[in-house]
């Protein structure tokens, strides 16, 4: 057993010992569910941190980084341009104090808008967790040579009992600590490889210079492309609204996204210089090298660079680090978007159509039983995806298209009505899902799972002012909520 493996096992110990001590302080679903609505600002901060740098950023952004450079941080910046955006609602989110996004749509639209924003949610998420499933089953086999299906079940079965034990209020206690690895672990190894390749001179000498160019040799359709999913996603992103619920008040909220997209911003750009520079490196070798990393394999650069760290100047104890900042960003992120899902089932679905007056603790096993089922659905939808970005992008759609138009137009448009939002999150679930399954039975995708976004959240969109404007307007009893003011 090797020391990298060694220190894997250990710090996934201590994340679960901790979520097994939460879970003796749930005492009902809003415990469960938003952390009893008294999360800090700093503890926001870290778990909002930590559930959006999970293995889309880990694997598929670094992965897509080694192929194209730093114009790949326009997928990124989609999700910064977005961060700043949501500053504007993070305190009238959580002053209306829901526990889901389709609360809020039932909320401004109707039932209709509820279950389907719901059904977009689970598919979405359940795709997200699958792929960091796959992305704990890379890292098992590159630390202790477990094959990766099984290494898949593993980080399955962990991330499932994880959330079930505390849900939200084990997740932002452990975020803390992961996110503190995760900052510290990848700003360290990008000074490091940086000095030891040789600086700027490795640099010129090797690398295209393309690499560090606004486009990267790309087109603006090819920029839209990979911009607008993470940006829709964002502003619709389901665990972010759950969390702004938790948060102990407005401010609280507001303040947490400032230091939010900092973070972010800090962290991604160091993800994606790390990745040239490592990939530039490593798949220059020549396969003959032990150490080689091929072009199909750019996904896994990241851990690549945490376990053979030696060979680019990153000392032993700075790749144990770098391996733990991998497990804190594919377990956190697993978590949030295992909960997510299951608390939409639980309290959109079963609290509000099956038993309204299910007790508390019938609700919190209803919940966990709810974590069990979507994992396993998870599981099996790593098969229907070529690769991560694949399925990243696939997941980022469905809600940037079939969610976001609906909800930002509840908070910024007092005249559209329920038919035009119903028929938005209609619309552009059906074109993603369409295009999805699509590709999935063509030898060749139709249209690269890059690109769906374009005609999802164009017909979305013109779906929810075409038809919000032939229909009579909403009253304020509708939309009055969403545009109360109040200072806390």
């Amino acid at each position: 057993m090797n020391i990298f493996f060694i220190v894997v096992l250990l710090y996934l110990a201590l994340l679960m010992t901790i979520s097994i001590i939460k879970s003796r302080t749930i005492s009902g679903q809003e415990d469960f569910m938003v952390a009893g609505r008294s999360v800090p600002t700093y503890k926001l901060v870290g778990t909002l941190l930590c559930t959006w740098i999970g293995s889309g950023s880990l694997l598929a952004g670094a992965g897509l980084a080694a192929q194209v450079g730093l114009s790949e941080l326009w997928m990124a910046a989609g999700a910064w341009v977005g961060i700043v955006f949501v500053y504007f609602l993070a305190g009238r989110v959580r002053r209306i104090a829901q526990y889901t996004i389709p609360d809020i749509l039932e909320l401004r639209y109707n039932k209709w808008a509820r279950i389907l924003g719901t059904i977009a949610i689970v598919v979405a998420y359940t795709t997200i967790v699958g792929y960091q499933f796959r992305g704990g089953g890379f890292v098992l086999n590159l630390v202790a040579d477990i094959p990766e299906w099984l290494g898949v079940i593993l980080t399955a079965v962990f991330i499932i009992a994880f959330t079930a034990f505390a849900g939200m209020l084990s997740i932002v206690s452990v975020d803390i600590i992961n996110g503190a690895v995760i900052t510290v672990a990848i700003l360290l190894a990008v000074p490091l490889v940086f000095s030891n390749l040789g600086g700027t001179e490795y640099i010129t000498a090797n690398i295209d210079p393309e690499f560090f160019t606004v486009l990267g040799g790309h087109n603006w359709i090819w920029v839209m492309g990979v911009f607008f999913p993470t940006f829709l996603l964002l502003l619709g992103e389901s665990n972010m609204y759950q969390k702004f619920f938790s948060a102990k008040s407005e401010k609280s909220a507001r303040s947490a996204v400032m230091w939010w997209v900092i973070g972010t911003i800090i962290i991604e750009t160091a993800i994606a210089s790390l990745a040239i520079l490592a990939f530039s490196y490593f798949n220059g070798l020549g396969a003959e090298s032990s150490f080689f990393l091929a072009s199909e394999d750019s996904e896994r650069i990241i851990l690549h660079t945490a376990r053979y760290g030696a060979e680019v100047g990153i000392p032993l104890l700075a790749g144990l680090l770098l391996i733990c900042a991998a497990v804190a960003i594919i377990t956190s992120t697993g978590n949030s978007f295992l909960l997510a899902p299951s608390t939409n089932l639980t309290r959109d679905i079963y609290q509000r159509f099956i038993n309204p007056t299910a007790g508390e603790h019938k609700i919190v096993f209803f919940q966990r039983l709810m974590v069990l089922l979507l994992g396993v659905f998870a599981y099996l939808l790593l098969t229907q995806f070529r690769t991560i970005l694949d399925m990243a992008f696939t997941a980022y759609t469905m809600v940037g298209a079939g969610l976001t138009p609906a909800l930002l137009a509840a908070f910024l448009w007092k005249r559209v009505t329920t038919a035009g939002g119903v028929a938005s999150i209609a619309s552009g679930m059906g074109v993603t899902l369409l295009i999805t399954i699509i590709n999935s039975l063509s030898e060749e995708p139709i249209l690269p799972a890059s690109y769906i976004i374009l005609p999802a959240a164009g017909v979305s969109i013109a779906a929810l002012i075409i038809v919000s404007l032939l229909t009579r307007q909403d009253g304020p009893e509708k939309w009055g909520k969403f545009y109360e003011t109040k200072d806390n």
